[in-house]
């Protein structure tokens, strides 16, 4: 892998991590936050228990002293999550969770191919849109900007409507398009409330502004 390459597998691995944590950290509370306390209650009554017992056991692969599931015993577990669960929400967290091991190990292919899979057939709009954003920063790191971007054309949510143009943005910047990527930026500082959020972004446009990187 070239240092450039090296670079962008880093990048990805940031984004994931400052983006990503409520979907592929902290065991049960992923569902929490995404669903809230008294949907999630609802929706754990009518999911199988067997479903649920797996999603923890995914989880509990990172429970180890350096904090790297096993990359064996993470696929065994999604497997059976696929095969006698596909299709369901807890099936496609595990997938969203395979993913991040892949890039974690620098295996983008096959993170790329998880990402797909719900991006293609999402259990719920939540789920689409997360993949969607994943899979767009999983192609921008494989060299396909045009490819990511392609994939966030079109509306999105509101609750995902920052993120997503943020995500543009930076893609946009990859590609020397100032311009839009001020544009996207500025769309994603709208939808936002959220001071410290807003902040960033902020800096991202002052930065295009003087002709700077945006990192």
């Amino acid at each position: 892998m070239s240092s450039t390459e090296d670079e962008q597998l880093a990048d990805l691995k940031d984004w994931w991590s400052r983006n990503g944590k409520p979907l592929v950290t902290g065991g049960l509370l992923a569902l929490v936050i995404v669903f809230g306390w008294q949907a999630f209650h609802k929706y754990q009554s009518n999911q199988s228990q067997g479903a649920s017992m797996l999603y923890q056991q995914l989880l509990e692969t990172t429970l180890t002293p350096d904090g790297k599931p096993d990359v064996a015993r993470v696929a065994d577990l999604a497997n059976k999550l696929k095969s006698e669960y596909a299709g369901t929400a807890y099936s496609q967290f595990g997938g969203l969770f395979v993913a991040k091991v892949a890039v974690d190990n620098g295996k983008l292919d096959d993170a790329a191919v998880e990402l797909k899979a719900i991006v293609d057939k999402p259990a719920n709009a939540t789920l689409g849109e997360v993949a969607r954003q994943r899979l767009a920063q999983v192609l921008a790191a494989q060299g396909k900007v045009d490819d990511a971007l392609k994939l966030l054309e079109g509306d999105s949510d509101k609750a995902f409507l920052a993120s997503r143009e943020e995500l543009k943005g930076d893609l946009l910047v990859q590609q020397g398009r100032t311009d839009d990527a001020r544009a996207a930026y500025e769309k994603a500082k709208a939808g936002l409330s959220d001071e410290a959020a807003v902040g960033g972004l902020q800096i991202k446009l002052d930065d295009l502004a003087k002709g700077g990187c945006v990192t």
